[in-house]
């Protein structure tokens, strides 16, 4: 792996990524008192540059696995079936397919304990912006990217054709989580919007908007929502480490935060970038009496 080459890809795009967001941010605001420098941008930017230099590989060898699996299950005549027919209807049936098993995947990630340990990741952060949209534990990544990709997996598109829609989808996540208020009028209710995927992230665990890039299967299965405001606040409710390796351990590790304002605090003290431990996180032995 050529860490320089990833250093200088890295720079290029959190540049191009501010040309591109700073100024809508600055000229249409959600919440116009933000800054730049929000709390917790060191953090965000850790997980940015986490995703780049170590779980972007895993994330795609997941994916490289996940295809080559399905590879030996999907029938050689359905694939060139599916092939046979013109590009454009391939693409509509690829994005309706993946908006839909998105859709309940996403739903299921705020119903199911064990998805959601995962995801709240996501949902911790209380400034949305561009940065935001990076805050995604890794596991949580594979299941959303390998969901998204399942139909063309199974349509048999190979995995570099699927490169650009990928990018695609990921400048989209990057949009619908700025810090932007630009209203489209009626075309909201055919095309995400951060209006609509702003109200995702209201501190209610159950806030609607699931879907992805069209809100459509939020209207029909009676989830869309799009007051004329945006939330008075995000995040979640539960106490959740404020530091990077805490985010990524505490899912997967075998503890539970006391939910008790002195952890809270505990927690909020330690640097964004610092290791957690037993004492911040507040874990008492397991009794074996």
């Amino acid at each position: 792996m050529n860490y320089l080459r990833i250093a200088e890809a890295t720079g290029l795009s959190i540049i191009a990524l501010v040309i591109i967001f700073l100024p809508m941010e600055k000229v249409f605001p959600a919440k116009k008192d933000q800054k730049f420098f929000r709390p917790h941008w060191v953090l965000d930017m850790c997980f940015l540059l986490g995703q780049y230099f170590v779980w972007g590989a895993l994330v795609l060898w997941a994916l490289t696995f996940f295809s080559e699996w399905l590879d030996g299950i999907v029938p050689k005549n359905f694939r060139a079936s599916v092939v046979s027919q013109p590009y454009w209807l391939q693409a509509i049936e690829v994005i309706l397919l993946s908006d839909f098993l998105i859709y309940w995947a996403h739903r299921l990630q705020h119903k199911v304990g064990f998805l959601w340990r995962f995801h709240k990741v996501h949902h911790s952060s209380e400034h949305l912006d561009w940065l935001a949209a990076h805050r995604e534990h890794p596991l949580d990544t594979i299941y959303t990217v390998g969901i998204i990709n399942l139909p063309a997996f199974i349509l048999g598109f190979p995995l570099e054709t699927l490169s650009g829609f990928i990018a695609f989808r990921g400048i989209w996540a990057i949009y619908i989580h700025s810090n932007v208020r630009l209203s489209i009028g009626p075309l909201r209710w055919f095309i995400g919007a951060p209006e609509l995927h702003h109200w995702h992230h209201d501190k209610s665990r159950d806030a609607g908007n699931y879907a992805n890039i069209s809100p459509l299967m939020d209207i029909i299965f009676g989830t869309y929502t799009c007051p004329a405001h945006e939330p008075e606040s995000f995040g979640i409710h539960e106490p959740t480490p404020k530091n990077y390796i805490g985010q990524l351990v505490h899912p997967i590790v075998p503890y539970k935060l006391k939910e008790t304002k002195s952890s809270e605090e505990k927690i909020v003290e330690q640097n964004e970038v610092g290791f957690i431990t037993k004492e911040n996180l507040n874990i008492k032995p397991v009794s074996h009496e």
